[in-house]
């Protein structure tokens, strides 16, 4: 065989691992700099540093060098993240909650992630606050809030403890939960379903975007991401069925028949979102919405539309289940349709349940006030 050419000076190195029966016997590593003698210091291409072939560890190193990343271990949290986000971003349809959470971790922005202790993550979660760029307001992390900043903090060092720049996840061993707030000490709101005559006035402002979310969640049962998530290719309008779910086994990708009362609503957005090229149904300028957007117009058209106060986005789940029971629907229809574990056996592995018969049992729910009267 012809002696391979030397690589170029800081390219990295290849190494033909031998003696031992190996799939991928070529070894990639990458010089991160240079020890005390002025020899290289080389470290193990990232993610993947064996290949089948000496070309194929060539043209991952040629893709490193394209543009290197660096694996110093100092560097800071606010570093890191940069680096993770640019990742993560490209994996998730929105990052608005995720930017929210990193603006409390402001406090260990400049920290050297080594120098960071758990006991640093601990404060944190407990005492994390923003000021507000519109007013000074101060807001207090919420337990809400807390839950995503320990999620992203988990995923960051996942990252970290990949690319060697921490040997652990000290993320991981911390509770979002180490401090109780005042809110968390409230009473849990319940769920209220909505009254007749509030039914009466949606139905009388169908039109708008939120109160027609509403009325179609009324008659459905989605989980409020669940209804924002629909898409285009998630309505059947020849079989007449939406299908969707999030959060749990039983609950993904089940299929819910459309009411006829909320058949119109639905075929309008339908429509709307094929004509202007939206793979969403439901969307606010352009983009579908988040939680948090939905949640603030939700709140905003209950205020204006004068109905209870209290009401929020998942109550519309709590009317669909207990107009469920009132109209008598089948126990195992209303589980199906909300996507409720059902733990009885026979109901769950050995019963086949067809798409008509869940029409069937979700039509026994009268379509009261469809006319406001």
């Amino acid at each position: 065989m012809a002696k391979r050419m030397r690589l170029p000076n800081g390219f990295g190195q290849i190494s033909e691992i031998k003696n031992k029966k190996l799939r991928k016997p070529f070894r990639a590593m990458v010089t991160v700099g240079k020890n005390e003698k002025g020899r290289p210091i080389c470290k193990l291409l990232k993610p993947e540093a064996y290949f089948k072939t000496y070309n194929e560890a060539y043209m991952a190193l040629m893709e490193y060098n394209k543009s290197p990343y660096d694996f110093s271990n100092d560097i800071t949290l606010e570093e890191l993240y940069e680096r993770w986000f640019a990742v993560h971003s490209k994996k998730v349809k929105t990052t608005k909650s995720i930017v929210l959470a990193w603006k409390y971790c402001k406090p260990l922005y400049k920290y050297n992630v080594r120098d960071i202790k758990a006991k640093h993550l601990r404060e944190l979660l407990d005492t994390a606050s923003i000021v507000s760029e519109v007013n000074g307001t101060v807001h207090y992390i919420t337990p809400t809030l807390k839950q995503n900043v320990k999620m992203i903090l988990n995923l960051m060092y996942d990252y970290a403890v990949e690319y060697e720049i921490v040997e652990k996840n000290i993320a991981r061993n911390i509770s979002a939960g180490s401090v109780v707030t005042r809110q968390e000490l409230a009473p849990k709101r319940h769920h209220k379903p909505f009254t007749y005559y509030e039914m009466v006035t949606l139905w009388q402002n169908q039109g708008n975007i939120i109160v027609d979310m509403l009325l179609i969640d009324c008659y459905s049962g989605w989980r409020p991401m669940e209804l924002c998530n629909l898409t285009v290719n998630d309505i059947d309008l020849i079989e007449g069925t939406m299908k969707g779910g999030m959060k749990t086994e039983a609950g993904r990708n089940r299929v819910v028949p459309i009411h006829s009362a909320i058949k119109p609503l639905i075929l309008d957005y339908y429509n709307l979102a094929k004509k202007t090229g939206s793979e969403y149904i439901f969307t606010s300028n352009g983009r579908p919405f988040t939680y948090s957007m939905y949640y603030k117009a939700v709140v905003r058209t209950v205020e204006q539309l004068s109905l209870d106060p209290e009401h929020k986005t998942h109550d519309c789940r709590k009317h669909f289940i207990t107009a469920c029971k009132k109209s008598n629907v089948d126990e195992y229809a209303i589980k199906y349709l909300v996507g409720h574990t059902i733990k009885d056996l026979t109901e769950r592995v050995y019963t086949e349940r067809s798409v008509d018969w869940l029409k069937t049992e979700i039509e026994k729910i009268k379509s009261e006030c469809r006319n406001g009267v």
